[in-house]
């Protein structure tokens, strides 16, 4: 009885989320005149509000370009602070149009959670982070730590397989709330605290008394490929949120940066002519403006704008490249053809 009860309770979800997506998220979105966007509730570098509630990050940069590829405005966005628990029902429920929250794509969510996967935007590892007091060089001398780790995550299932692969034990503290997580760490209550590797330097930079007292293991022990994610059902929709992350990369590609683009105006090049919507056609298949790539690189950047003004080595998160670079430089980005 239990088992079937739950296999129509889930059954019961995506065919709600589903009617919530058929729903042709695109017209709801402009009538409503702004996107909803699911965010981190406080993750620097990623999505995190300041005093003012103004919004920065990786993430809500591309809630925003989605915002201008289908308003021409950054602003028409307004975002939903969302827990580990909280993110998936509320893209599933229609509480949100979009989410964009450090979320890792996988074959489960994918699935059976009823989510569609835009193209990553940060390909990202999880990792460890100790005090240096420690003394710890290595994630193999952690036999017996206690480890501060989130609950409803990716995290927590890697953190039991990586233990279990490498015949060490651990005492785990599960929290849901992930300022509650850096709180119990920072306190002193774990020797550890896991997460992506991008999220432990956000931490240390932007939460820790004295970031220098904490290090970051070397072993990375997952795959964490983030991505922007909207519901099964509306394939319009999943195109604009795809082609959007695409063209930021594009951009990059091209050598087109939101300072630079207008002396791309009179290119001879028909990709880019495709691309600025001077030779139409894209932004028709999408049912969009033809200029929307064109808005999104001028009003939110390229790739590489992005990146650097949120999580680059300038930034107080110092994270190079890496994986993220372009395919061209030995990384991971690669957009496929506007054409």
């Amino acid at each position: 009885m239990k088992s079937g009860f739950l296999a129509a309770a889930a059954a019961a979800v995506v065919v709600s989320a589903s009617a919530v997506a058929g729903a042709a998220t695109l017209d709801t979105v402009k009538q409503r005149g702004f996107v909803q966007c699911g965010v981190n509730a406080g993750l620097p570098g990623f999505g995190n509000p300041d005093s003012a509630g103004n919004w920065t990050g990786l993430d809500v940069d591309y809630c925003r370009a989605v915002a201008v590829a289908i308003f021409g405005d950054a602003n028409k966005v307004k975002f939903t602070p969302l827990s580990a628990q909280q993110r998936f029902p509320a893209i599933q429920s229609g509480e949100v149009d979009l989410l964009s929250r450090n979320t890792t794509a996988t074959l489960t969510r994918d699935t059976s959670v009823g989510l569609n996967f835009a193209p990553v935007t940060y390909y990202d590892g999880q990792g460890f982070m100790v005090p240096k007091k420690l003394g710890v060089k290595s994630a193999k001398e952690l036999n017996g730590a206690t480890v501060c780790v989130q609950s409803g995550t990716t995290t927590e299932l890697n953190l039991a397989d990586y233990f279990r692969a490498n015949n060490m034990t651990y005492n785990p503290v599960v929290i849901e709330s992930n300022d509650e997580v850096n709180a119990a760490y920072f306190a002193g209550r774990c020797d550890v605290l896991t997460t992506d590797v991008s999220g432990l330097a956000g931490t240390r930079a932007g939460v820790a008394p004295v970031p220098d007292d904490h290090v970051i293991l070397p072993e990375v022990i997952s795959k964490e490929p983030l991505a922007p994610a909207v519901r099964h059902g509306d394939d319009q929709w999943f195109d604009i949120v795809k082609w959007t992350v695409y063209a930021t990369i594009q951009a990059e590609e091209f050598g087109i940066t939101s300072k630079n683009i207008d002396e791309f105006a009179n290119s001879k090049n028909p990709d880019i002519q495709r691309f600025l919507g001077t030779s139409p056609g894209m932004g028709k298949a999408l049912g969009l403006d033809e200029k929307w790539a064109y808005n999104v690189v001028k009003k939110v950047g390229n790739y590489a704008e992005i990146f650097d003004r949120n999580v680059g080595p300038g930034t107080p998160l110092k994270l190079e490249r890496g994986l993220n670079a372009l395919w061209t430089k030995g990384g991971l980005m690669y957009a496929q053809p506007f054409r």
